[in-house]
């Protein structure tokens, strides 16, 4: 029977010398979990140092939880690594605004309360081709808010093979409902034609919502009316594009993605997208259209619950600056999209050489994000072989710099795609001391 009589009391060890350099309610803190720890232990037979636990609780008490990562796991934008990497002139320009007071709401000129949406609207506007626009803090926020503002009571329609599940379980026909709105399921899975919106248009049908699939294909024996032909149906054509593409993606390789300023073109009263996707901008939901459309949606009281904060101003307005200027090749998801296979193999040899009995392998980048689904972009990535991957890529993950990659057949696989010159070496030299 172990003799927890031994272990030391918690006002004791938050005392000791090693845990000194930490604010009192740390020490308190970490010396209560180490007893709780230590006890543990102790009751299945294993020996450890209560004080080393403490420090260690303390050390990850006063550790940020946000760390930075490098990711070479061969997903573009990695929902779990917070999806779109920022320009470094974006980040420069958020760091500049978040180190101090803004003009978020303010007019300079006249002293007077302005408009948030000042600050992105007129470059979307410009971009889209849309008359109005405004942002919400994501692209379900948009449509939640879009429905309420324009067809709360109403009847929506919305294709059976549209009613996509998002991240976290969270489910559009949800999204629908909570709008105030009813749902109508129009057609089958695979196949829907625009026969069978003609059926169930009545005269309280207040929209016509088409979501974009984003992060799944139907393949074979499929059909969905296009655009142009749900908006001649009469009724107002609500557009969750989704990925936010601003840009021509068969230059890349991949098939051509839906772009915004198409889904404008085409007619659609509303479009919305994400801006942390193929856009290569924060977290934050874009809707353009009408001047009218626009003006009900950024009246509504939804409107004030979902607006977005000054920094996600700053990263937005910041990026669609470098579209408007013709530099939105230094955008990394373009840039990482836009870089040649013959230059990440490169990359990928200087990696492997790292590693004595790694392979360099062709590969596919996947783009991540509920974008482009089941495509991707050539690339080459380091295989590394061990008994244990799932030790290996522990090791890795937690180490400085943390590295994500991904395990596969056995192996620990490293995509350099997504990596800079200096997370290129720092990656060569985590790998080297794999086997030191």
């Amino acid at each position: 029977m172990p003799d927890f009589r031994s272990l030391p009391n918690v006002d004791a060890l938050s005392r000791d010398q090693r845990l000194s350099p930490y604010p009192e309610r740390v020490r308190i803190q970490s010396a209560r979990a180490a007893v709780e720890g230590a006890r543990g232990a102790m009751a299945s037979g294993r020996v450890v140092d209560p004080v080393d636990l403490a420090v260690n609780e303390a050390e990850a008490a006063m550790a940020h939880s946000m760390q930075s990562v490098i990711n070479a796991s061969g997903v573009i934008l990695h929902t779990g690594l917070g999806r779109a990497r920022l320009a470094p002139p974006v980040a420069e320009y958020l760091a500049s605004v978040a180190g101090g007071h803004s003009r978020t709401e303010f007019d300079l000129r006249s002293g007077a309360r302005g408009d948030r949406q000042d600050h992105v609207r007129s470059m979307l506007c410009e971009l889209t081709g849309a008359e109005d626009a405004m942002v919400v803090n994501n692209a379900a926020a948009g449509v939640l808010l879009t429905l309420a503002a324009l067809a709360a009571g109403a009847d929506v329609l919305l294709s059976r093979g549209q009613m996509v599940e998002i991240g976290g379980s969270f489910r559009i026909p949800d999204v629908v409902r909570q709008s105030g709105c009813h749902l109508v399921e129009v057609g089958c899975t695979n196949k829907t034609r625009l026969s069978d919106y003609q059926d169930v248009l009545t005269p309280l049908t207040g929209a016509i919502l088409r979501c974009h699939t984003s992060n799944f294909a139907i393949i074979g024996f499929t059909s969905q009316p296009s655009l142009q032909e749900l908006v001649g149906l009469g009724v107002p054509v609500v557009d969750d594009q989704g990925t936010g593409c601003l840009v021509d993606t068969t230059k890349f390789g991949l098939v051509a993605q839906p772009r915004v300023q198409d889904s404008v073109c085409g007619g659609a009263a509303v479009v919305i997208a994400s801006c942390d996707k193929m856009l290569g901008g924060p977290q934050a939901g874009m809707i353009v259209g009408s001047t009218e459309f626009i003006g009900k949606i950024g009246r509504h009281p939804l409107a004030r619950a979902v607006r977005v904060d000054k920094l996600t101003l700053a990263g937005l307005e910041a990026t669609l600056k470098l579209y408007v200027q013709g530099r939105e090749q230094e955008i990394p998801t373009l840039k990482y999209l836009a870089r040649s296979v013959e230059e990440v193999k490169g990359m990928a040899d200087r990696l492997s050489e790292g590693v004595p009995g790694s392979v360099v392998e062709p590969g596919r980048t996947e783009i991540g994000a509920g974008s482009a689904p089941g495509t991707g972009v050539a690339t080459f990535r380091v295989g590394i072989f061990a008994d244990n991957a799932d030790d290996v890529a522990r090791i890795l993950r937690m180490g400085e710099p943390a590295i994500v990659g991904r395990i596969e057949n056995g192996r620990v696989w490293i995509d350099p795609r997504t990596l800079e010159e200096d997370e290129l070496e720092s990656v060569l030299c985590r790998l080297k001391k794999l086997n030191s």
